[in-house]
């Protein structure tokens, strides 16, 4: 074979493996697919605010055509009875590969990255059942999240969209370094997200996207499930965030900011991150600040009441125990002060599946109803900088799901997800 075809062969490659959705698009599930149309008794239109009666959406191929008036001739019919119909969900926040369970502080140096990956598999697949049909997955060793994400994709397994992060950038030492072991012992790079000075987080944000990241995580402050010797302690300087947010933006891809206390907040609005998560110790300027500059919230709160504290080693149970309450404040001055939220859980430190005990949590601290369901349609859609999801629209992803009752009379009702149909097909 000449050099030339041989050329011709290794680009084809490449092209395939860069931009995997360009092949599977022309398979099954196409505009030149029968029509589906789906009943409810109700469907929440998020824009509006409004539940609408008899509900009826018509979805040809992935895409919805039609909301509302008469069926098509010859329409595979979907009729969910008494239920309530809403665009799937979007959490912000998760980790798949991962969960908090006895052992997890050492699972770095006990689990390969194929274990990553299965625990992932299983997680999605809870997640989609929850009604989640996209999530941002916020860190995950070895690019297990890039894996699961193409995996989801050409159909091999059940789950959401992902949005993967691969690795979290951050210090040596801190939060998102594998710390609390002997030196030479989990020893990490740039390339797993370890890196220290301009050029090191420079290049750190090179390889997460070079190999499938499509956000970008930091670490701008110590965290809770780290051995850190404080909570909220700043990180990466404000030059490093910088940086990072500069290059990712070269890449088309937007910064979430892994943040506790209130100096690394503020450094990090500052550098032009587009979202803070967590956001424990928001002081008056802090809010100020996110409102001024659009900066997105991702309050990450229901894990207060379903972290399993006995699977915490004893410092960072303390750690923990000091956080919480903080951070429950500063969400509620959140939400008072009207800081653009987005929905997201930490899932793996909360339970896979349980996503949804985050609505009620935001009620909780204020939210009306409707305003908490945006969170995770509308502003979830805005926080990823995408289009084609998050409310129930003719051109839109047909990820639908569907729960009993009425959601805006009660916000549990979305722990009880009856259907989900995610790319126009039935999978709950």
């Amino acid at each position: 074979m000449s050099g030339w075809r041989r050329s011709r062969i290794g680009l084809g490659f490449l092209v395939f493996a860069a931009f995997p959705g360009a092949i599977a698009a022309q398979g099954p599930g196409t505009a030149s697919s029968a029509p589906v149309v789906v009943r409810a008794a109700r469907m929440l239109d998020v824009r509006s605010g409004q539940l609408v009666s008899n509900a009826l959406v018509v979805i040809q191929g992935d895409r919805i055509t039609q909301v509302g008036g008469s069926p098509p001739a010859g329409a595979t019919v979907i009729d969910l009875g008494q239920a309530t119909l809403l665009p799937g969900l979007i959490d912000a926040h998760v980790h798949l590969t991962s969960e908090i369970r006895p052992g997890f502080d050492v699972a770095a140096v006990r689990e390969t990255a194929a274990d990553g990956v299965l625990h992932g598999v299983v997680n999605a697949r809870k997640t989609l059942m929850a009604g989640f049909t996209t999530v941002r997955n916020v860190g995950a060793a070895d690019f297990g999240d890039v894996a699961l994400m193409r995996a989801i994709d050409r159909g091999d397994i059940d789950g959401p969209r992902i949005v993967p992060a691969g690795h979290a950038i951050g210090i040596t030492g801190g939060h998102c370094d594998v710390t609390g072991f002997a030196p030479g012992v989990a020893v990490r790079d740039p390339l797993h997200g370890v890196a220290d000075g301009v050029a090191e987080v420079v290049k750190a944000v090179r390889e997460q996207a070079k190999y499938g990241a499509r956000v970008i995580k930091i670490c701008a402050t110590a965290g809770v499930l780290s051995f850190d010797a404080t909570v909220g302690a700043q990180q990466l300087s404000e030059e490093e965030m910088r940086a990072i947010v500069e290059e990712a933006s070269r890449h088309g891809l937007r910064v979430a900011a892994h943040a506790h206390g209130t100096d690394g907040i503020k450094a990090a609005i500052r550098a032009g991150v587009t979202s803070i998560e967590h956001g424990s110790m928001l002081d008056d300027e802090a809010i100020a600040m996110m409102k001024q500059k659009g900066t997105w919230l991702v309050p990450t709160r229901a894990l207060a009441d379903l972290i399993d504290m006995n699977a915490l080693p004893p410092p960072i149970r303390a750690k923990a125990n000091y956080v919480m309450p903080l951070a429950d404040a500063s969400f509620r001055k959140a939400v008072a002060a009207g800081v653009r939220i987005a929905f997201g859980t930490d899932a793996a430190v909360l339970p896979h599946g349980m996503n949804a005990k985050e609505f009620a949590v935001y009620v909780r601290a204020g939210m009306t109803p409707i305003d908490a369901i945006r969170t995770a349609t509308l502003n979830g859609a805005d926080l990823l900088g995408v289009s084609d999801r998050g409310e129930i629209a003719p051109g839109k992803l047909a990820d639908l799901i569907a729960v009993p009752g009425d959601p805006l009379a009660d916000i549990t009702a979305l722990e009880r997800v009856s259907a989900v149909i995610k790319g126009g097909k039935r999978v709950k």
